[in-house]
């Protein structure tokens, strides 16, 4: 339920005709609701499955109403329409997604996960001019609004024919009808191979160039790096070679005094450490500790005497060298060149030369990519060529047998002289596996030509000018196609009626109650005839209450109902003879239906 605080009653449905109740499992729109909008102030009825009949005398709001499910499914509004005094509008919609179709298709639309099987539309509009849209009380676009709206519900009226006007549906329900899903299927799954493999063509296509200079790049870099021959650890080694070389003779000098001062000048180390063990053994007889001291010092002898040959040959071995010196400088400076131009050390640059030829693999590889995805586009495109024409080729044996059992249904509604034609143009493809058009759903376009009249022009169903015809043609169309629409299940007929005599009415009201056997259907009518074979029955009625007037809607039970169809076949004229010729055709419409 939808509830908008305290309001009128919802105008919920009787049961009228438990032995005729519907049995189908599929989504409808369950309960509408309307505030503000012209003369009708607040507005909700709880709606029911199969053919369900609204009534009234003219200009009682049947159309505004119509109107409100409109604004619901994402026709423009204006502010005229906002009811004179209040400052919004607001209409709301109970759908019920029972179709597995319904919920997976409307999960794509707006690309969330419902957490139950229905939604919940509400579209407002300010008197500043301001619309907005919810869905499950999240904010959506008018757009998305309009594409739910043409998901869940085909409306044919004087002015308006939605899903079944537009060419792409009804390919789609001349394929359901044709049996023709697993063909086109094919024809999708190949045509979306071909666009992936254009995408994915362009992309390497367009960066060709780039790659191009970035292979020849890394390739230079490559060689480069490799004549340059670069090792871990070498540059501090060579930096700590240099500094050697700058400061031999100083070297030399330093280690050449230690070796003297050690062991070899006048008053050495090794001489005072020789004169000083001598009287520590003097005296060692005296103290234990200084014969201690005297063994300690005799024990420096050696140490002193290796220290001074290692100092004799490092002196030796600290020599100039110019030649190596300037080899070690060059080396330095080319280093430090590759250091400036990479902007990095020596160890970044050897990490960066063994992560090239990684580089170089996956540029080569999108280069050899891109010559076998030539290839395979030319094998997916010439695969998707022949299921299309598979497709075709089944869907003009087809075409004519729908518009053949339309066309029976046309006579039945004394449109006998009217002529339908299914004509199917096809959509070429073109020869460059790269270009080009990919239809969505095949190499044909359908459009449904409608004679009229004997020597009128055969025009485009959705070019033709007669409201009434158009809608009969619609409904011809939806009792041939009624069993192969997954999704669309609330068909919504403005005044089929129009300009229609008794006779014709049953013949109405008997295709709209089978088309009630699969949809919900939801029928403006003025015709009892019509109104006599619907499932459920709601009458709208315009009241006066001071200055303000409002619209109000209710159900109809039996009894009101054969009151309902008296007043409707005679008027304030109507007698008891009228009511038992009201009742008799609610009687004769149950049988029949």
């Amino acid at each position: 339920m939808l509830g908008y605080g305290r309001g009128p009653p919802v105008a919920t449905t009787p049961d009228l005709h438990p032995a005729g109740e519907l049995t189908y499992h599929a989504g409808m729109l369950r309960e509408l609701s309307v505030q503000n909008l012209a003369v009708i102030e607040d507005v909700r009825v709880e709606l029911a499955s199969g053919f369900c009949a609204w009534t009234g005398e003219t200009g009682a709001g049947k159309s505004l109403l119509l109107g409100a499910i409109g604004l619901l499914l994402g026709e423009r509004g204006s502010t005229d329409l906002i009811r004179a005094g209040q400052e919004e509008l607001r209409v709301t919609g109970r759908f019920e997604l029972t179709r597995p179709g319904q919920r997976s298709a409307a999960e794509d639309l707006l690309q969330a996960t419902l957490d139950e099987d229905e939604l919940i539309l509400t579209r407002r509009l300010t008197r500043s001019g301001r619309s907005t849209a919810l869905v499950n009380e999240q904010p959506i676009s008018v757009g998305t609004l309009r594409r739910l709206g043409e998901m869940l519900v085909d409306v044919h009226g004087q002015r308006e024919s939605y899903s079944l006007l537009q060419p792409a549906y009804q390919l789609q329900l001349l394929d359901a009808f044709g049996k023709l899903t697993e063909l086109r299927a094919a024809y999708t799954g190949g045509a979306e191979q071909v666009r992936e493999l254009r995408r994915r063509h362009r992309e390497l296509s367009e960066a060709r160039l780039a790659r191009q200079r970035e292979l020849a790049l890394i390739r230079f870099e490559r060689e480069e790096l490799d004549a340059a021959a670069l090792k871990e650890g070498e540059f501090e080694a060579i930096q700590l070679e240099r500094e050697k070389l700058l400061h031999a003779q100083s070297l030399a000098a330093f280690t050449a005094s230690v070796a003297g001062r050690l062991v070899d000048d006048e008053g050495s180390v090794a001489a005072v450490i020789g004169r000083l063990t001598k009287e520590a053994g003097k005296w060692a007889g005296l103290d234990k500790k200084l014969a201690e001291v005297g063994q300690r010092l005799t024990a420096l002898r050696p140490e002193v005497q290796d220290l001074a040959e290692t100092c004799r040959d490092l002196s030796e071995a600290f020599e100039a060298d110019p030649e190596r010196l300037d080899t070690i400088e060059r080396r330095l400076q080319a280093l430090h060149k590759l250091e400036a131009k990479y902007d990095k050390t020596v160890p970044d640059l050897i990490a960066y030369r063994a992560g090239l030829d990684a580089q170089e693999r996956t540029r080569q590889g999108q280069e050899d990519d891109l010559a076998g995805i030539d290839g395979r586009l030319r094998t997916a495109f010439a695969e998707l060529k022949d299921a299309a024409a598979v497709l075709s080729k089944g869907r003009a044996k087809v075409a004519k047998k729908l518009a053949a059992e339309a066309q029976k249904h046309l006579a039945d509604l004394q449109m006998g002289k009217a002529k339908l034609d299914a004509v199917l143009e096809p959509v070429p493809l073109g020869d460059d596996p790269s270009s080009g058009d990919v239809p969505a759903l095949g190499a044909d376009h359908l459009e449904l030509m409608l004679t009229a009249n004997p020597g009128e022009p055969a025009r485009p169903l959705r070019k033709v000018a007669s409201g009434g015809e158009l809608s009969r043609a619609m409904l011809a169309l939806k009792t041939v196609l009624a069993a192969h629409d997954p999704v669309r299940t609330l068909v919504v007929f403005d005044e089929i009626d129009a300009n229609v005599g008794g006779r014709l009415g049953d013949v109405l009201g008997h295709k709209l109650a089978a088309l009630g056997a699969t949809h919900q259907v939801l029928c403006v009518t003025h015709l009892p005839q019509v109104a006599s074979y619907a499932t459920h029955q709601w009458t709208i009625r315009k009241q006066s209450a001071g200055n303000r007037t409002t619209t109000t809607i209710a159900p109809l039970g039996l009894r009101e109902r054969v009151e309902e169809l008296a007043i409707m076949l005679r008027g304030e004229a109507r007698s008891e003879t009228t009511r038992k010729e009201a009742a008799e055709m609610l009687k004769a419409a149950g049988r029949d239906r």
